[in-house]
């Protein structure tokens, strides 16, 4: 067991000004490891994989807060529909309304993030503005086809670059754009108000930069082993 309670406190203090939450990233890791942050009151954990989420959900206590934070494929909702409480990476309209769907076929309503492009690398998943826009003029259009998810920020992934500077101005971009959508589209909704972006390597920009959730995994949890996954 390579968890590191000394950092986790750590970040909770360093959190604590800024009324930011703590995503706990358990993607790889084994339940035990989960068992531990939880012993010492962790109620969020972050997973990527749907087959591994559904795994762990199953062995864990029932208050855990789950959140799927990696790119999901519309097929796959329908597994994690059930529990799954927030959704980090909505990148299309498809993926909204299949969330919907299986939502409603357990009368559940499913928080989610709409994932914004932010980073320098074409590899990494989100949308344009463009692409944000569509998204949330279709939204607002039917607002009764959308009953059983419940839109409440935004995320984005920066680039991965020693280069603070870079960091910070894409972080800041997505905070600014954060509070544009919100006063154009969520004006009176108290709900929209998350945005997750900070990850370990560059959380503290972040945080500074109007960040409200930090998903943060190996600075906890030490470093994966994909070849468990």
């Amino acid at each position: 067991m390579a968890i590191n309670i000394t950092a986790y406190n750590e970040v909770l203090q360093q959190l604590k000004p800024y009324n930011a939450n703590l995503v706990a990233v358990s993607k790889t890791k084994p339940v035990e490891d989960i068992e531990a942050f939880y012993a010492v009151g962790q109620r969020i954990f972050g997973e990527n994989y749907v087959q591994e989420l559904t795994d762990k959900q199953a062995q864990l206590p029932t208050d855990i807060e789950w959140h799927f934070i990696g790119h999901l494929q519309s097929n796959k909702v329908k597994y994690i529909a059930p529990f799954v409480h927030t959704i980090h990476a909505i990148d299309s309209l498809k993926l909204l309304q299949e969330i919907n769907k299986q939502a409603a076929k357990h009368q559940r309503v499913i928080n989610c993030l709409l994932q914004v492009h932010i980073a320098a690398e074409e590899t990494k998943f989100g949308m344009d503005e463009q692409e944000l826009q569509q998204l949330l003029a279709s939204w607002v259009a039917a607002p009764a086809s959308f009953e059983h998810v419940r839109i409440v920020g935004m995320m984005g992934m920066a680039t991965n670059t020693a280069n603070e500077n870079q960091i910070r101005k894409e972080f800041h971009q997505l905070h600014q754009l954060f509070g544009s959508v919100k006063n154009t589209f969520f004006n009176n909704q108290n709900y929209f108000r998350e945005l997750s972006i900070g990850m370990s390597a560059d959380y503290t920009i972040a945080l500074q930069e109007g960040s409200t959730m930090v998903r943060i995994g190996s600075l906890l949890f030490g470093e994966r082993n994909y070849n468990k996954v």
